[in-house]
C-alpha cells in the first residue's frame, strides 16, 4: 500500500481530542495513527490494559475512542481479545456482522512486557486474529515511575533511584519484540514518532490487515518519566532512532527486514543527555555507565544486521 500522507491526514479522527494524556506524551499519537490506519469503513474493538492511556482517554461517561472501547485489567488484554475474536468469528459465521471488525489491543509496558505478558504471549500462541499495539515508556508511568522489564540500564525510576549507592536501574531493557518474533506470528515491527509518521502508519496498516495475531512496539516517550521538555518528544525519537538505541525494523513471516540504517550512526549519548533520568551518567566519575550503555547498543545493532535479509 503506498502511503499518502495528505489523504491519511484527512481523515475522520478516531481518537478524540480533550483527553487527559499529558502534553509531550506520545501514547496519544499512537491512537491517532492506529485508529487512522484502518480503512474507511471498517470498524474496530480496542482493548486497553490499565495504564495512562485508559484512565486519560475513558473516564465514565466521558471518552475519547470513536470505535468500540474495553477495558480490561493490567494483565488480560489480550485474553479479552482473544474473546472478542471468537465472538466476531462466531458472529461472522452466522451472518450476524456486516463489513469488516478488526480486534486491536494496547497496553504500556507494564501491561505488556511485565503484567500482561502471559495473556499476550497465550493469544500470539494460539494464533488469535488480533494486532497488539504496545506504547513502550520504559516504566509504570501511571502509578508513579516504578521501573518495569523494558526500563534501560541506567535509568533513574523511583524504585531504582540514580545515588550514591546505585547509578539507576543495573539490568538490560527486556528485547520484547524479538521475543514475541520467537512466537512465530505472521508479523511484527518495532516504529515510533519520527518524520511524517510513514513508519508507524504503513507498520499499523499492515499488521491490522495481516491475517492472525501481529505485534507493534512503539517507543513512547513519558515527559515526566524521562524527564524532557514536551516540545522535545520527536527529536528525543529520532536520536533513539539515530543512536540505534531502538532500530527500525519488522519481521514477516518469520523473515527479518531493517527499515532505516542511518548513515552516520551518533554516539548513545547524544540520546541520554536529552532526558533527566540519565543526568547522574554524565557527571564525573561515571563515564564507565556510557560506555556500558554504548556497548550494549552496538551488540544488539550488530546483531540485528545479521538477521535482516536486506
Amino acid at each position: 500500500m503506498a502511503y499518502d500522507h495528505k489523504a491519511e491526514l484527512s481523515k475522520p479522527e478516531r481518537f478524540s481530542p480533550g483527553h487527559r494524556l499529558c502534553s509531550g506524551c506520545g501514547a496519544g499519537i499512537l491512537c491517532r495513527a492506529m485508529t487512522r490506519a484502518l480503512d474507511e469503513g471498517d470498524r474496530a474493538v480496542i482493548c486497553n490494559a490499565t495504564g495512562c492511556l485508559e484512565v486519560s482517554s475513558f473516564l465514565y461517561p466521558y471518552t475519547a475512542w470513536q470505535d468500540s472501547y474495553i477495558h480490561g485489567a493490567f494483565e488480560n488484554a489480550s485474553a479479552i481479545a482473544s474473546g472478542v475474536a471468537a465472538a466476531r468469528s462466531r458472529k461472522e459465521a452466522k451472518g450476524e456482522i456486516k463489513g469488516n471488525v478488526k480486534v486491536l489491543t494496547i497496553g504500556g509496558d507494564g501491561g505488556t512486557y511485565d503484567i500482561g505478558f502471559q495473556s499476550l504471549s497465550g493469544a500470539l500462541e494460539r494464533g488469535t486474529d488480533m494486532t497488539y499495539f504496545c506504547y513502550d515508556n520504559e516504566a509504570y508511568m501511571n502509578t508513579g515511575i516504578q521501573r518495569s522489564s523494558s526500563t534501560p540500564r541506567f535509568a533513574s525510576a523511583t524504585t531504582t533511584p540514580a545515588g550514591e549507592v546505585s547509578q539507576g536501574k543495573q539490568q538490560n531493557k527486556k528485547d520484547l519484540t524479538e521475543i514475541c518474533a520467537a512466537h512465530n506470528i505472521p508479523y511484527v515491527a518495532q516504529t515510533t514518532y519520527i518524520g511524517n509518521m510513514k513508519d508507524l502508519h504503513e507498520k499499523a496498516h499492515r499488521a491490522i490487515y495481516t491475517p492472525g495475531p501481529a505485534f507493534v512496539n512503539v517507543m513512547s516517550p513519558c515527559p515526566r518519566g524521562w524527564q524532557y521538555p514536551s516540545e522535545d518528544l520527536a527529536l528525543i525519537c529520532k536520536m533513539a532512532v539515530e543512536t540505534c538505541v531502538w532500530p527500525l525494523y519488522e519481521v514477516i513471516d518469520g523473515t527479518w527486514h531493517i527499515n532505516y540504517v542511518p548513515k552516520n550512526k551518533l554516539p548513545v549519548e547524544e540520546f541520554m543527555k536529552l532526558q533527566g533520568r540519565f543526568r547522574h551518567c554524565f557527571r564525573p566519575g561515571n563515564e564507565w555507565t556510557i560506555e556500558e550503555a554504548q556497548k550494549y547498543v552496538d551488540m544488539k545493532w550488530e546483531k540485528l544486521l545479521a538477521k535482516c535479509s536486506d
